[in-house]
């Protein structure tokens, strides 16, 4: 049979951990704190891990690392996840060709749309990313989608003028 792993830090007292669960900002930290006082107080392992909403196994682990590293142990932890797709530099250059515009005859397009921006990327670094991911990346760079109206390369500004000044106001 195996020993279960006892709470070995008496430096805080069960009430304490209480006051301190309720001014941490997340409920998944808040229920380990709260496990753990339970615990503390003499409530059964399986009573503890039923009340946070966890198994028995998992309330062993945490009480492993309450007595390594204390309070601070019962945190969240930064997760790495996936490296992003685009380099700081291929990202600047994305916000700098997004700032700039495209040029009609070098990349077709008269204005940037995220699957020209797309294209664009598979062009220029050959990476392979989602429309999606795109807009992502843009707004993480500070950019909207806000554009202003499109216009014509060869419009004449005073035939518009003129045309304004002859026109009947309605």
């Amino acid at each position: 049979m195996v020993r279960a792993v006892e709470v070995t830090r008496d430096d805080v007292p069960a009430s304490d951990l209480r006051r301190f669960a309720r001014q941490l900002k997340t409920g998944r930290e808040a229920c380990r704190v709260l496990a753990i006082a339970m615990v503390l107080e003499g409530a059964s392992r399986s009573a503890a891990a039923e009340a946070a909403g966890m198994d028995v196994q998992t309330l062993r682990d945490w009480v492993l690392r309450y007595n390594a590293e204390g309070v601070a142990g019962l945190r969240d932890r930064h997760r790495s996840g996936r490296p992003g797709a685009l380099s700081a530099a291929q990202k600047m250059a994305l916000k700098e060709a997004a700032l700039r515009g495209p040029d009609a005859e070098r990349d077709g397009v008269v204005r940037w749309r995220c699957v020209d921006l797309q294209a664009w990327l598979a062009a220029r670094f050959a990476i392979s990313v989602s429309e999606r991911t795109v807009g992502k990346l843009l707004r993480r760079l500070g950019l909207t989608r806000l554009q202003p109206r499109p216009y014509h390369p060869k419009k004449d500004a005073a035939a518009q003028e003129a045309f304004k000044k002859t026109s009947p106001a309605w």
